[in-house]
């Protein structure tokens, strides 16, 4: 059936559930005449009778039932494949970079409220920021979440951006550090302490650059990440290392880690993070998204925070 029109497929199951071509017409908005020659048509695209004429209508033939089954799987693909690729339809397509840290969680909050809706959650964790932009201008994903570093916050024309995230700074420790039993810790006291963030993407790279920069800080990337759950057990070993991580990231860690998360203060460090989407994107869920992200924006803004120059 690769050359079958859906209209006469949509008919003749239309025909074969009425038992009338009259009632079809009258379901399909046609006249019978055009049902008549929709049926006729597919008839001898497959070249088989559909249907026989009784006293009160028309019932299928063999071949008529042997392809009703087929007919509608057919219909339904179709639908299917409208859904798709119709706003508010299809799936809301969100990057929101890696699973574990804020834009995750901040989407999942959203889902919670909305769990009718329809969300492919994408996570392009070591894709550049221009690679990432680049999906969201050809539609392949709606939206991204990026600090916009290299662009000092400008994206290129077609799409929108707006901060949304400033994720808090907090400490992880492991109980032999001399900062464990602290309740908060600032930036100058950190400076006699290393940080430890081995196989970090580009991105945040040069946001932690800065960083270090402006506090006097030392924080090593060097080497190869072996995921999140080996950093924590080397730093839950160690009474030398830290680690940062955003106040909205999740991570577990088994109870015998005895692992501690502090928080920066005086001033406190944010990761600025804007979501970025097409202007001409009509997708009603995406909408409501945007709305949901900056009220909770403006509700947790402060003004104790620290970010670059580029982010001001």
């Amino acid at each position: 059936m690769g050359d079958v029109d859906l209209d006469a497929v949509g008919t003749f199951v239309a025909v074969a559930e009425g038992g009338q071509f009259q009632a079809a017409a009258d379901d399909l908005g046609v006249t019978q005449q055009a049902v008549s020659k929709r049926v006729a048509t597919l008839e001898r695209e497959l070249g088989v009778r559909l249907f026989t004429r009784t006293a009160r209508g028309v019932r299928l033939t063999i071949d008529g039932q042997a392809l009703l089954p087929h007919a509608r799987e057919l219909l339904r693909a179709a639908e299917r494949a409208r859904a798709a690729v119709t706003p508010g339809r299809r799936a809301l397509r969100i990057d929101v970079v890696s699973r574990r840290i804020a834009p995750s969680n901040l989407l999942h909050a959203f889902y919670q409220q909305r769990p009718e809706i329809e969300l492919d959650v994408v996570t392009l964790t070591y894709a550049e920021a221009e690679s990432a932009l680049a999906e969201v201008a050809a539609g392949t994903i709606d939206a991204t979440f990026r600090s916009l570093r290299d662009t000092a916050r400008e994206v290129p024309s077609g799409l929108r951006a707006a901060r949304v995230i400033d994720d808090r700074h907090e400490v992880l420790v492991g109980s032999q550090h001399p900062l464990a039993n602290a309740k908060s810790v600032s930036p100058a006291e950190l400076a006699d302490h290393p940080i430890w963030m081995p196989g970090m993407p580009a991105e945040p790279l040069g946001y932690y650059r800065d960083l270090a920069e402006a506090f006097g800080l030392t924080i090593d990337t060097i080497g190869p990440s072996f995921g999140a759950e080996a950093l924590l057990e080397e730093i839950a070993g160690s009474a030398r290392l830290a680690t940062f991580v955003g106040e909205g990231s999740r991570y577990l860690w088994p109870e015998r880690y005895d692992l501690r998360r502090i928080p920066v203060v005086d001033p406190t460090p944010v990761y600025p993070l804007s979501v970025v989407w097409r202007a001409d994107n009509p997708h009603p869920v995406l909408a409501d998204f945007l709305d949901f992200l900056r009220a909770g924006y403006r509700a947790t803004a402060g003004d104790d925070v620290w970010v670059p120059d580029w982010a001001r």
